[in-house]
């Protein structure tokens, strides 16, 4: 009886320090867009442990574009248009560290910065909300959650047994 509530005990005290590593390394992922001081995209690592991230696919009203490029000419209509762009895909984010995924330019190649004069800061403004992204990503314990973000819509996240391999629609930047 006793070496079977030893065991017991020695159950318990593995699964709850199990727990405890899992909360030591869980990473919250965070994808956001900004108007102030310019019109730019982020992703940003709130959890507590590495984030790796495994795909990306990004959205312009429900459908998947490949590049940053593809979503200004889905919402600023076709041209040439120019950014600054930060690759997602295989990218580790360490335990608060943020990146700028893309930023739009003007065509004298600055940001687009805030001015509600400024016909493209308006637009940009207004039509970044259509853009949404799926981001598949783990821990270091080999844990996978799904973050659904963008748009007007909140941001979730789910837990998933895996990352599916990437495909046509992943995202290429």
């Amino acid at each position: 009886v006793v070496g079977l509530l030893a065991l017991c005990v020695f159950g318990y005290t593995a699964y709850m320090q199990r727990q405890q590593v899992r909360a030591a390394v869980w990473p919250i992922l965070q994808f956001d867009s900004s108007n102030e001081p310019d019109i730019h995209f982020t992703l940003a690592n709130k959890g507590v442990g590495p984030a790796i991230i495994k795909n990306v696919v990004v959205r312009v009203d429900d459908q998947p574009v490949k590049t940053w490029y593809e979503v200004l000419d889905k919402i600023l209509g076709p041209g040439k248009h120019q950014g600054s762009e930060s690759n997602m895909n295989g990218h580790v984010l360490s335990a608060g560290e943020s990146m700028t995924v893309f930023t739009p330019h003007t065509e004298a190649n600055d940001p687009v910065t805030i001015d509600k004069s400024n016909p493209l800061w308006m637009q940009l403004n207004k039509e970044r909300g259509r853009v949404t992204v799926e981001i598949c990503y783990a821990s270091t314990l080999g844990e996978y959650w799904i973050l659904r973000a963008g748009g007007l819509a909140p941001s979730v996240t789910i837990s998933t047994r895996r990352c599916s391999k990437p495909s046509a629609i992943n995202f290429e930047q």
